[in-house]
């Protein structure tokens, strides 16, 4: 009997739990409907006490939301497009020392392709986000200069030379200061910087640079370090003249065809 009387007991006790959980949970929900109705219901009112709050929020959200997307579309798009247009410009170069000496062959000077060549890298040099790229379109457009001084059909004058040397050299020491943390990079910036003495017969400032480049650890392994040692150890060579002496010709007697004999001379030896 006793056993009886607890079990019913215990089952009122549980009973009575699940009953208040039940009105609890009905309280809050009741409760939080009534706030949401209320809130709703003044609403309107402070909408119209807050409306420039309301706007500044609204135009900051769209700022914020156009910024996201401009930068967004920049960065998968924009950057993109413009790296492979300056594959593109890098492409043309050898495409564009071909079309100079077949134009060269028939008498015609199309050196100047050359030249709008560097100004479109230049552009290219000038759009880009990223150093390393816009390093490369420099060196690129250095080179397009250099090049169209030894493609150019007619006489250079030093001035000439000079100004745009000069004008590859600050391409090329800009590229320096944007890639310096990418080795083959800055070597090829750097072997550009030593040409460009070499074109403007500062030849001990040449040798300095390559030199620099060929020693530096940081470079080693890169192929302009290579060439820069190769270069430093033969330049003593580009700095002598070359004069080619005229070939001994045999005199013709009598009906006997004409035969050219060529005595090999010191043609190759540095001029005195």
């Amino acid at each position: 009997m006793a056993v009886r009387v607890c079990r019913r007991i215990l089952r009122m006790v549980i009973h009575f739990e699940e009953t208040e959980r039940k009105m609890k949970a009905q309280h809050r929900h009741e409760l939080k409907t009534n706030i949401l109705a209320q809130w709703i219901t003044d609403f309107p009112q402070w909408g119209r006490k807050n409306l420039r709050m309301i706007i500044y929020i609204s135009v900051l959200l769209v700022l914020v939301l156009g910024s996201y997307i401009y930068h967004s579309y920049q960065k998968n798009v924009v950057s993109k497009q413009r790296q492979y247009e300056l594959t593109g410009l890098i492409a043309q170069m050898p495409q564009s020392k071909l079309q100079i000496l077949d134009a060269q062959a028939k008498g015609v000077d199309i050196s100047f392709a050359l030249i709008q060549l560097a100004d479109n890298l230049q552009t290219a040099a000038q759009s880009q986000k990223n150093d390393q790229i816009a390093a490369m379109a420099l060196i690129k457009r250095a080179e397009a200069l250099r090049t169209e001084l030894h493609y150019r059909l007619g006489t250079v004058s030093s001035q000439d030379m000079a100004a745009q040397i000069n004008r590859a050299k600050a391409d090329y020491t800009e590229a320096v200061e944007k890639c310096s943390g990418h080795p083959s990079l800055l070597a090829m910036a750097k072997f550009g910087l030593g040409l460009c003495e070499e074109e403007l017969g500062n030849f001990d400032r040449a040798r300095q640079i390559y030199d620099d480049i060929a020693s530096d650890p940081l470079l080693e392994g890169t192929a302009s370090a290579a060439a820069a040692a190769e270069r430093r150890d033969t330049m003593a060579g580009f700095q002598q003249k070359v004069v080619f002496k005229a070939s001994l010709k045999p005199a013709v007697t009598g009906l006997a065809q004409p035969q050219i004999r060529v005595k090999p001379l010191d043609s190759n030896l540095p001029g005195q």
